[in-house]
């Protein structure tokens, strides 16, 4: 969402403008899937004169309703920058500059309203930089699937809100359960992109789990596995465009995908699976390697964690419920949340390096380890240890910390610190008190020793409370924090809401609530959100 420059004319004279724009209409039913047909060839007269040929694609691979694809040749090299008019002024302009010169042009364009006549500009560069002229075009798209939710904003201050859109890991349908469609909003409420694929040879029964994530080279990456609702099991990660295209894709034999997926720094993958076959469920870390996709490490967390211990939960099948992982390059470990034991932190010979959770039921890992040696002890706001039984073991709070209950999205903070969404499903052992909050912990792994630094959430009480999923994420370049409740039940129908809160003062800049038409399970509406720019790269021209 960046401002257009200064000093672009963005208005054309009436009579001209309209001429051009019937002449590069394009209509395409969504029904059609993917159409090639770029409708009436333009007048030459009417267009710059170094086009030799231009064609445009709705949703070329059927996979993607608000994209499509302008195909150019050109008697010249040209370099071309991309603006999609916003239907809100010209915060809601979509504007990306494309790298490189060339005569033949493919120019992906995302960011498209639905029903609507989208006007696109394309401006022209030479390889001096020199502009050579704007030519329009009018994108007509057909209104959004019916699993798509309604979207509310409550507060946009989109001067200091953090820029991007927010892409949703979406779990709301319409009645049919699969495949799951991630997509994009804008700052003002409105879809922008998303994916549907319900025709697709293998993703027609898409289920992300905690959804869709961007790698380090641009594009998007998911596993894709099955789940109780019925998913077909699939149990691969792919790696995908904006278009839906599938670029490359990992199995893991032997193995079943849930939950996530992280990309490492050197470009492997951690994974959340199961073991196919084994009596129990969601408590292996696997890594593959990104070039030879073989498996190269597993945690069995069976060994290193107390399998059977029932302080959280009776369940002893799905009893660690791993449900979000991090890779810590500083001292080479992997720190995995799981749901109904707490957080702990393992290296790569799967050893224990310290928990984080109430002091109450730690007993022996499957190695024989004593695990209440590894239980962080609390400190207060100035950095003394809380002696309260009652503080230690979670059966009450103190005023300065209190430990994250059936947590999700675990996250690495730029300082080394943890950050978590904490549920607060069952908070101290009983229901009476229903909040969820994003919190920030400081740990130090040669005292074990854990200090509550920040937290949101708690004072809007059960407007944001989700017992289940959810998500949190920090912007370091703003020093924002993205809240994400993903499964609220307040008083009526599920929502979810996505919050943007500056660090400091906490001051909501950006909210929006989400409601779907039906709730995954009648609850979910989706797993995590992201902030990120929908083109990878510079945004302006």
């Amino acid at each position: 969402m960046t401002k257009p420059p200064a000093k672009r004319n963005r208005v054309l004279p009436g009579i001209l403008l309209a001429l051009l724009l019937v002449l590069f209409t394009v209509s395409c039913s969504k029904d059609d899937g993917a159409n090639p047909d770029p409708g009436p060839h333009p007048d030459p007269e009417e267009t710059l004169d170094f086009i030799e040929s231009s064609a445009v694609s709705l949703n070329p691979t059927g996979y993607a309703p608000l994209s499509a694809m302008i195909t150019l040749k050109t008697s010249l090299k040209v370099r071309v920058s991309l603006r999609i008019e916003g239907q809100d002024g010209p915060d809601s302009d979509v504007v990306h500059a494309f790298p490189g010169t060339a005569r033949e042009l493919e120019i992906p364009v995302h960011g498209l309203y639905a029903g609507y006549d989208n006007s696109v500009l394309l401006t022209f560069f030479d390889i001096d930089g020199n502009e050579l002229g704007t030519q329009p075009y009018i994108i007509h798209t057909s209104p959004l699937h019916s699993s798509m939710p309604q979207i509310t904003i409550q507060q946009a201050k989109r001067e200091a809100m953090a820029e991007g859109m927010t892409l949703v890991s979406y779990f709301g349908h319409n009645g049919t359960l699969f495949p799951q469609r991630p997509f994009m909003f804008d700052s003002y409420g409105r879809i922008r992109w998303y994916l549907d694929f319900s025709n697709h040879p293998t993703l027609g029964t898409l289920f992300y789990d905690v959804g869709v994530e961007r790698l380090a080279n641009g594009n998007l990456y998911f596993g894709s596995g099955g789940n109780d609702a019925g998913a077909a099991p699939d149990n691969r990660i792919y790696e995908i465009d904006l278009f839906g295209n599938v670029l490359n894709t990992w199995e893991m034999p032997g193995y079943g995908f849930h939950h996530e997926v992280y990309e490492k720094p050197n470009g492997n993958f951690l994974v959340t699976v199961n073991r196919l076959g084994a009596p129990t469920t969601e408590d292996i870390i696997i890594e593959i390697d990104r070039q030879s996709g073989e498996i190269i490490n597993e945690w069995d967390l069976k060994e290193s964690m107390q399998y059977g211990r029932t302080t959280w939960t009776t369940d002893t099948v799905d009893w660690f419920h791993a449900n979000g992982l991090y890779y810590d390059p500083s001292d080479d470990t992997i720190v995995v949340s799981g749901r109904t034991q707490g957080v702990v932190k393992l290296t790569a010979a799967n050893e224990v390096v310290w928990i984080l959770a109430p002091h109450k039921g730690w007993a022996l890992a499957g190695n024989g380890q004593d695990l209440n040696t590894f239980l962080l002890q609390p400190l207060d706001a100035q950095g003394q240890p809380i002696a309260d039984t009652g503080v230690i073991t979670g059966n009450t709070n103190h005023p300065d910390f209190e430990w994250a209950w059936y947590q999700h999205a675990p996250k690495l903070l730029p300082n080394g610190d943890l950050m978590v969404f904490d549920n607060g499903d069952s908070r101290n052992y009983g229901a009476a008190s229903q909040y969820s909050r994003a919190v920030r912990y400081t740990i130090d792994p040669v005292a074990m020793t854990v200090q509550q630094q920040w937290q949101y959430g708690k004072e809007r009480g059960a407007d944001t409370f989700s017992r289940i999923v959810s998500d949190v994420d920090y912007l370091a370049s703003e020093d924002h924090v993205i809240i994400s409740p993903g499964a609220i039940q307040n008083g009526g129908a599920a929502y979810a809401k996505a919050i943007e809160v500056e660090a400091e003062t906490r001051e909501v800049l950006f909210e929006a609530t989400i409601t779907p038409p039906i709730a995954f399970f009648d609850i979910i509406t989706l797993h995590r959100t992201e902030r990120l720019p929908l083109y990878p790269g510079p945004a302006t021209p």
